[in-house]
């Protein structure tokens, strides 16, 4: 049976995350750093062709897919966008570590919310709804191979909820502009909305 393979990139770097800023909705660029590491990996390793191209629209993500993605039109989503931190974007944990609701947030409180901000509940139904509408159009489509450029926070969420091996959000940690492969297998995704991830990309250029 046909199955669809789905490639997760983060995005590449950022001064602000560097400094420990908490970036979440903020539309900053990649910063020259970023961009010259983005480069590097792309001569030294190998990244995965794909049928189609999804992008969160800010502009380190945007950026990301024109250097490894030239050749590609990403479709930008909304709903692909880093959790919104509200009043906490720009601050770091140092600056947030009076705020008792920033105590109970990092604690794990699904329910508490940044001012001005999404919940981690809201963030996780948001993020959802999206990713099974993706894997819904590339079945009904026919497309078997694709990559999504987004955030961090994105790509650990979702591989928790629907990613084998089983894992907690932070052992699917990355670095900027290194990812996961996922294989979507219809019966198996129909049955318990899951997908196997196989590897971590990008591949070294002699891996076959």
């Amino acid at each position: 049976m046909k199955s669809y393979i789905i490639h997760f990139i983060r995005h590449g770097a950022i001064d602000e995350t560097l400094a420990g800023k908490y970036i979440g909705t903020t539309d900053v660029p990649l910063s020259d750093k970023g961009k010259m590491s983005l480069k590097k990996l792309d001569f030294e390793c190998k990244y995965p062709g794909a049928q189609a191209v999804f992008t969160s629209p800010l502009k380190r993500c945007v950026e990301t897919c024109k250097i490894l993605y030239p050749e590609q039109n990403p479709l930008s989503i909304t709903n692909l966008s880093e959790c919104n931190f509200g009043e906490w974007e720009g601050k770091t944990a140092d600056e947030l570590k009076n705020d008792p609701d920033f105590e109970k947030w990092l604690a794990g409180d699904n329910e508490v919310k940044p001012p001005r901000g999404e919940s981690n509940a809201d963030f996780v139904r948001r993020i959802c709804l999206m990713f099974e509408s993706i894997v819904e159009g590339l079945m009904k489509t026919g497309t078997t191979e694709s990559v999504i450029v987004t955030h961090g926070g994105v790509i650990m969420t979702l591989l928790a909820i629907y990613g084998m091996p089983q894992a907690k959000p932070f052992e699917w940690t990355m670095d900027n502009g290194y990812g996961y492969s996922l294989r979507v297998t219809p019966i198996l995704w129909q049955r318990d909305k899951v997908c196997e991830v196989f590897q971590t990309i990008p591949l070294p250029k002699d891996d076959e």
